[in-house]
């Protein structure tokens, strides 16, 4: 069975430590079953993104959209950081490295900023459990001081939507999260 957690740092986010089966012929890991997740919800589509080294995608969130993220090849920084009022832990911020050889995957609720930077060339695959919703596709300041987010990286390169972001402390509060918040 794989290792599901709950970190300290984030409620609602699960970190997956998946089994490694393999032989001569190479390797086969199970990365998603809905079941290993309290919140249950239904993925609906799957998504793919490549990145070069240095790359910084983020601080995203959604109001209604759950994610859940894998890096087959390369890796990555994943930051995420509590935005939803009312939570117990809106504020924290949580850092870790995601790589091929690690095979973790990164449970994501709606409410939770989330990005990346690759440290190397990289894959990302992610479901979701809604169809792209441009109005559900908002963002918060990947450098913000209050985020205080550990990207591992000197000089990223980030598209003007990431540039263009507001801080935390800028968001209006029709575009704040709530905790318990569901679709």
């Amino acid at each position: 069975m794989p290792r599901i957690e709950e970190p300290d740092r984030i409620r609602d986010v699960y970190i997956v430590t998946p089994d490694r089966h393999g032989d001569e012929r190479g390797v086969f890991i199970e990365t998603y079953r809905r079941s290993w997740f309290p919140l249950g919800r239904e993925m609906v589509q799957a998504n793919r993104a490549e990145r070069q080294a240095g790359a910084v995608v983020g601080l995203h969130y959604h109001l209604h959209q759950a994610d859940y993220w894998t890096v087959p090849r390369g890796r990555a920084r994943v930051v995420l950081h509590d935005l939803r009022v009312g939570s117990p832990t809106d504020g924290a911020t949580l850092c870790l490295d995601v790589d091929a050889d690690n095979a973790l995957g990164v449970f994501i609720p709606p409410g939770v900023a989330h990005g990346f930077a690759s440290l190397t060339d990289l894959t990302i695959s992610y479901m979701v459990d809604s169809y792209y919703n441009p109005s559900d596709e908002l963002g918060v300041a990947w450098d913000d001081p209050e985020v205080a987010a550990d990207w591992g990286l000197s000089a990223p390169v980030l598209s003007a939507r990431d540039q263009a972001n507001p801080r935390r402390a800028e968001l209006k509060p029709e575009l704040r999260p709530h905790a318990g918040l569901r679709r």
